[in-house]
């Protein structure tokens, strides 16, 4: 296989999806490689490891969900309807048009006993979705109350996407999405 030269994004985009996927301790070195169009050695250019990647992809997908997805709650030119509607319209474009689910809630239940790196920075990615959503919703309700929303709007959110794969039914997943629009109802 002739060698491609590919950059950092590329190489991140590629182990994300096989994450997603196959799951942490299912993927490799090589798979990675071999998705890349790379041989293996060439990953180590880049990053010092599996490890070392897997926090990258961790990483770059809270700076993703930043600016493309929860960006939206702080959108003031938007009522705090419409911020919540382009925020779980989003949400919904990226799981329904992503194989594999959540990588973030994919990891809490595989890999955060073993790499506490991993535990700290997903719980700052649902940390960012949760203030995105408390940010919207404040204004209609208690703030103890609007916190509370937030994390069990995220909750159903990873029950209804692993429901979805289970199940083979986007259904579930849409009528998440419709019960988080609807919160501001």
């Amino acid at each position: 296989m002739p060698q491609i030269k590919t950059d950092k994004e590329c190489i991140l985009k590629n182990a994300i999806h096989l994450f997603k996927v196959h799951g942490y301790y299912k993927t490799s070195i090589a798979d990675i490689s071999k998705a890349c169009g790379l041989v293996k050695g060439s990953l180590y250019h880049h990053f010092k490891g599996k490890q070392e990647i897997g926090l990258a992809c961790l990483k770059y997908l809270h700076s993703h969900f930043n600016e493309t997805v929860f960006i939206h709650a702080y959108d003031t030119s938007l009522t705090n309807k419409e911020q919540l509607h382009k925020l779980a319209s989003e949400v919904e474009e990226y799981f329904l048009n992503s194989e594999g689910g959540c990588l973030w809630g994919n990891w809490a239940l595989e890999v955060i006993n073993d790499i506490p790196e991993f535990k700290l920075e997903i719980q700052a990615c649902f940390k960012s979705w949760e203030d995105a959503i408390f940010s919207i919703i404040k204004s209609n309700y208690a703030h103890i109350e609007a916190r509370e929303i937030a994390k069990k709007t995220i909750a159903n959110t990873q029950g209804a996407l692993m429901m979805m794969r289970l199940y083979d039914d986007t259904d579930i997943f849409l009528k998440c999405i419709k019960n988080t629009q609807d919160l501001l109802s």
